[in-house]
């Protein structure tokens, strides 16, 4: 039933009657105030610089402010004027901190287009250097706005839906580039159709909403898990449920083929805003990529892909999925099935977890190569019993529907031994089965999943929805 929700505003997109909402976020020196004034022009629509409401409200310059209540002052009162925000058609332009706050990010997300302006430091400095505004740090202002921006950066690029860089693009063609987001990427509807093609077959209503973003008059951004086979993934309904629960402008699909370069070529050519990676792809992938989180590089994997402007992000969200189930058992000794991308994050949750590791593989080649990176024990899966573990984690894709074998023999199980199956499809594969039956603690890969989806999410919309409202939204 989840997949088949289309929230309101995807339906009132693809009819012609969207909102036209669209936030201004960055540093500031960016361009947002003077940008977000001219592009409302354009589209005759009022202008909002929640600035501008602040000071009004107080009575008060943002220096002032600032000055006699402190940047934590400051924010308080950032927070209830983003809260009261008009709904309707507007352009807002917000201040350089303002998605720090999770509440203000989802607050200013909801049925909007989200547009992050950058420049370079350099830049930034000069625009600002006559601000008067009083420093957030005690950095000189170029010490302070290098810092500042790279650490806002992360912070940015989850809140944002485009990424616009203003340093050497006149006020003109910014405006111009953005009303061109408005409105779709305003490919004739030959070419269109011709793209779409390319991807697997989608139900009806994923093909009309798409269509309408690339021949013009949809702002959705679109979002895919990538594998082959995808056919088992919940990503699909649970995203789009998500999408539809936080009032987000944004469709999730599937799109399966063995040739990662082909699904990222289609996935740059249409504008994907994120792609969910999963197998074969997630070490292959990482070679297409632009930059590359420094934890996913250290896995040698990547499950996420986060596209603003024309960069390719990278990240692993898988190790995170995996080590929260997993905190309590800090220290044991712990089995990793397997020798792929899944394993590596496994194992790089072990390892944060100070646990004792033995990498198992069928392919004792492949499993000693992994061992050796993360400075671990390997030896051949047949080797099993010798090694008595506490936790025995399946990082391979053995038992995932309809397969129904295990990836050890049940008999090799013990009462004493935590059963960890990284597979979610089914919730209850054979080898837990087995694991029950032998009285085994257990942990379901489903677990792994909603955790992981959940940084996925962060990552695509800056959100965190609670593990609570996710399990009721998982088919």
């Amino acid at each position: 039933m989840c997949e088949q929700i289309v929230s309101g505003i995807l339906v009132a997109a693809a009819e012609g009657g969207i909102t036209v909402r669209i936030v201004l976020i960055g540093y500031r020196g960016t361009g947002k105030t003077t940008i977000g004034r001219s592009l409302a022009r354009e589209l005759d629509l009022p202008f909002v610089d929640t600035d501008i409401l602040i000071e009004a409200h107080e009575g008060k310059t943002i220096s002032e402010i600032f000055r006699q209540e402190g940047e934590a002052g400051f924010r308080k009162i950032e927070k209830e004027v983003i809260r009261t925000l008009p709904q309707s058609d507007v352009v807002i332009a917000t201040g350089g901190g303002a998605v720090l706050d999770p509440d203000n990010v989802e607050s200013l997300r909801a049925e909007s287009t989200v547009v992050l302006l950058s420049a370079d430091p350099s830049t930034i400095v000069r625009r600002i250097q006559k601000s008067g505004r009083p420093p957030l740090t005690a950095f000189s202002l170029e010490e302070e706005v290098r810092y500042l921006v790279e650490f806002r950066t992360p912070y940015y690029l989850r809140a944002a839906d485009y990424c616009l860089d203003t340093g050497n693009q006149k006020i003109s063609a910014t405006v111009r580039i953005l009303q061109d987001i408005l409105k779709g990427e305003g490919i004739p509807e030959q070419e269109a159709n011709r793209l779409l093609e390319r991807i697997p077959p989608l139900q009806p209503e994923d093909r009309h909403l798409i269509q309408k973003r690339l021949t013009g008059g949809c702002p959705l951004r679109l979002y895919a898990v990538i594998g082959n086979p995808i056919a088992h993934s919940k990503s699909p309904p649970l995203f789009n449920a998500l999408f539809s629960r936080y009032r987000l402008p944004h469709r999730y699909i599937r799109m399966a083929s063995p040739y990662v370069q082909i699904l990222l070529e289609i996935a740059r050519t249409l504008n994907f805003r994120g792609l969910s990676v999963t197998i074969p792809h997630k070490q292959t992938v990482m070679e297409h990529l632009d930059r590359i989180d420094p934890v996913a590089e250290s896995i040698g994997a990547v499950n996420t892909i986060v596209h603003c402007g024309e960069t390719l992000h990278g990240y692993n969200t898988d190790w995170l999925g995996i080590r929260r189930p997993l905190s309590h058992l800090g220290g044991k000794r712990v089995v990793v099935l397997g020798a792929g991308g899944v394993a590596a994050a496994a194992i790089y949750a072990c390892r944060d977890l100070d646990m004792q590791i033995t990498v198992l593989n069928r392919t004792p080649e492949r499993g000693a190569a992994l061992a050796e990176r993360f400075g671990c024990a390997a030896a051949p899966l047949a080797e099993f019993p010798r090694f008595k573990p506490e936790v025995v984690i399946n990082a391979t894709p053995v038992g995932m529907e309809p397969d129904t074998q295990t990836p050890v023999p049940v008999e090799w199980l013990r009462r004493e031994m935590t059963i960890f199956d990284l597979v979610y499809t089914p919730p209850l594969t054979p080898l837990l089965r087995g694991a029950l039956e032998k009285g085994c603690p257990v942990i379901s890969g489903q677990q792994v999943f909603l955790h992981q989806a959940r940084e996925q999410f962060y990552l695509f919309t800056g959100i965190s929805p609670p593990i609570s409202i996710m399990q009721e939204l998982i088919p």
